[in-house]
């Protein structure tokens, strides 16, 4: 992956000015413009509509300036949308935008240079982007965080089994000396994590429970928990191929996890970190847990399995009792947890849910600023009768498929202590085809909106 942005020594080069303009603001220019520049913008149709790119030639015929016409709305992804139509040098945006306008286009520009790599490269020359000192180290750790969802996402599961997973966890902790813990296997028996340990058992390739922990131990304690499915076959309730083809993106709620504890860490938010990502991979064996089983939990609470295909909440739910064992401050869990939610909101939206109003309201409002919009729906009580289980404390299939992102959600608020404020968001991970600033494949949906309420939180 790359971010498109041109390192200090680059800045020599003399970076082209990219200029943004509306239809209105493109009259103000005619009026400082030079009679030369006007007649070329004149013959070559330039409007300012947005997306439209004008190469502005100097007096030696080399390139002097770039202008673009700006979309009706929004910062993030105004840059994203001219790159591709940009000739391959540096550029430097030349505007009267406030600096967090000026952010927002500059991390779109990170966003859409993005690349994923691993197994075949692009060789192309790109244009590159001249950061402001001051935008800098802001603008690059939200592209490498949302790059990092990225390209976990994007990895096969043959690269990126629960091992290879925990292995990325280690990394982040490693680079800002956060301690690590993995539980593997039957350890996960032994140390009282029943229900990852059940959804797991059947894959060659064992589950784990991935611990980090960072920060000042007399900081308010912050617990991030991600889904961490690598693959999902949906177990013995198989899914067809249709269903099983984006299976590897199951893992995103971990991604989203440890992106948001990466950003954490890296701006030294004054917390103490706990993240909990349980990792496996939901496949068929001999000893693949079943439909009817009942399993025992962390917490205490058993579980009638309706379907082995919702297995995202089980594993969730001893990741979850831990979280709360410590009386943290906020527990917050990413997870592609439903095909309901997308039903409910479309692949864009995440879904949010918090037994806090104003923590839910915040963390929307905090989405609406940053251009990374979450919806809230709500915890409806009357919904727990439906995965009420008449031999177990609770079933993890509810009684209908209606509202089935507020059932699940309800399953996970069981292992969650009240008096927490706790977070739950549903989210895609993904981009289903290729948009400025969006290419098609693992996306970062809602990890900028709860990182922005976060700093707020606790600045």
């Amino acid at each position: 992956m790359t971010h498109g942005f041109a390192t200090e020594s680059e800045r020599d080069t003399k970076p082209v000015p990219l200029v943004p303009l509306t239809a209105d603001g493109l009259a103000a220019w005619r009026e400082q413009a030079s009679p030369r520049d006007r007649r070329w913008q004149e013959s070559a149709g330039f409007a300012a509509k947005a997306g439209e790119v004008l190469v502005l030639p100097g007096e030696d015929g080399g390139l002097e300036r770039c202008l673009f016409g700006m979309q009706p709305e929004g910062c993030l992804y105004q840059l994203a949308s001219v790159q591709d139509r940009l000739p391959p040098v540096t550029y430097v945006l030349e505007c009267d935008w406030s600096e967090e306008q000026q952010a927002q286009a500059c991390l779109g520009w990170g966003l859409g240079a993005y690349r994923y790599e691993r197994y075949r490269r692009d060789e192309s020359p790109r244009p590159n982007l001249y950061l402001d000192p001051s935008l800098r180290e802001r603008v690059t750790r939200l592209c490498a965080a949302q790059s990092l969802v990225r390209d976990l996402v994007n990895t096969p599961t043959e690269h990126l089994g629960p091992e290879q997973l925990a292995d990325a966890a280690v990394s982040e902790a490693d680079r800002f000396d956060a301690h690590s813990r993995v539980i593997v296997g039957d350890e996960l028996l032994s140390e009282d994590f029943p229900a990852v340990h059940a959804v797991g058992r059947a894959a060659s390739r064992a589950p784990r429970l991935i611990e980090l922990d960072w920060g000042d131990e007399d900081a308010p304690l912050l617990a991030l928990v991600g889904k961490g499915v690598c693959f999902d076959t949906g177990g013995l309730d198989l899914k067809n191929a249709s269903g099983m083809a984006l299976m590897k993106k199951d893992m995103g709620g971990a991604a989203h996890a440890l992106a948001l504890a990466q950003l954490v860490m890296a701006h030294a938010l004054p917390v103490r970190l706990k993240l909990l990502i349980p990792a496996v991979e939901n496949s068929v064996s001999g000893n693949a847990y079943r439909p009817g089983d009942v399993i025992a939990t962390r917490k205490g609470l058993s579980v009638e399995i309706g379907n082995t295909d919702a297995e995202g909440r089980v594993v969730l739910s001893d990741a979850l009792a831990l979280a709360c064992e410590s009386r943290p401050d906020l527990v917050i869990d990413f997870a592609t947890l439903t095909g309901a939610a997308r039903v409910a909101l479309g692949t864009d939206l995440p879904a949010l849910f918090s037994n806090r109003d104003e923590v839910s309201s915040g963390i929307q409002q905090a989405g609406t600023d940053c251009e990374d919009p979450l919806w809230t729906l709500p915890l409806y009580a009357p919904y727990n009768e439906l995965i009420k289980s008449p031999i177990a404390d609770i079933t993890n299939n509810a009684k209908t498929g209606f509202g089935g992102a507020i059932t699940a959600a309800l399953f996970l608020q069981r292992f969650v202590e009240p008096g927490i404020p706790w977070v739950h968001i549903d989210t895609y991970a993904w981009n289903s085809g290729n948009r400025a600033g969006r290419p098609e494949g693992g996306e970062a949906l809602g990890l900028r909106a709860v990182f922005h309420y976060l700093r707020q939180r606790y600045s």
